[in-house]
């Protein structure tokens, strides 16, 4: 009880420094290497949707995400793509310190047109989610010709259902579908295998984690805040989401530097 006590007391006077910190001058500049990694036992997942000057949540603007591409460059983080994870995760093959995985939700037109770019200039893989229906039929959505370039340039695209609904509110023929048919038009479009999901809305339960299994999927992403490891289920992987906020920027560099640090000293879970 004292020790759970004690704990607390370090963690309230943690955060209180926290933004006398990262208020200095010297702090979160950009391109800085002030504030470096304190080091990760998990594997951050970024979980990005649109990059664009939509002034909403789900929009990073593109000198923003230009940003945080570049702080990732400067500060000894090491970009790896879903196999990397899973291969360390089921099969424990070493991986780079700071490991980063990029990730992009729904298949924007605009990650073709605003984040490629900017992942080409850093030399960084990524991965989006695409709903298979959307590709090529919506506006604002990524076409399979915009898919296939993608993917020859490192860029993989991987699966978010037939159309974007919570697989938990539907009927099993319809999870069935969703997650299936999503899979065999990617197949077919892009000539892979498609092996990576990421639920609609993180909406998941162990039922539908063992069909996606059952499908021939290797692993799924969730919307659950952390750092994916060796306790994480490998059909149940966390992300940490980065948001358009007040200054998106220093936002982003305390969840990549804050959140490893206090899973690591138990003050919270993933």
């Amino acid at each position: 009880m004292k020790y759970s006590l004690i704990k607390k007391i370090i963690l309230f006077i943690f955060l209180c420094f926290i933004p006398i910190a990262l208020s200095s001058p010297h702090a979160l500049t950009e391109g800085s290497q002030e504030l470096e990694s304190m080091g990760q036992d998990g594997i951050i997942v970024l979980n990005y949707h649109k990059i664009d000057n939509m002034d909403i949540s789900l929009s990073v603007r593109p000198e923003d995400f230009d940003k945080q591409m570049a702080y990732l460059k400067n500060n000894n983080y090491h970009i790896i793509t879903p196999d990397d994870l899973y291969d360390n995760l089921e099969h424990g093959k070493e991986l780079p310190s700071n490991p980063v995985v990029i990730t992009f939700d729904d298949g924007y037109e605009d990650n073709y047109k605003n984040a490629y770019p900017i992942l080409k200039k850093y030399g960084f893989p990524a991965t989006i989610f695409v709903v298979s229906s959307f590709v090529s039929q919506y506006p604002n959505y990524l076409t399979w010709d915009q898919c296939r370039e993608l993917k020859a340039n490192g860029i993989s695209i991987q699966s978010h259902t037939v159309s974007h609904r919570s697989l938990t509110e539907l009927t099993n023929e319809q999870i069935k579908n969703e997650i299936t048919e999503s899979k065999k038009k990617i197949d077919a479009e892009l000539g892979q295998d498609t092996t990576y999901f990421a639920y609609p809305t993180g909406t998941y339960n162990l039922y539908v984690a063992q069909m996606l299994k059952d499908a021939g999927y290797r692993a799924a992403f969730t919307i659950k805040y952390g750092t994916a490891g060796s306790s994480s289920n490998i059909f149940a992987l966390e992300r940490i989401p980065v948001f358009h906020t007040e200054n998106t920027y220093n936002s982003f560099c305390k969840r990549l530097n804050y959140i490893p640090l206090f899973e690591k000293l138990g003050w919270i879970k993933s």
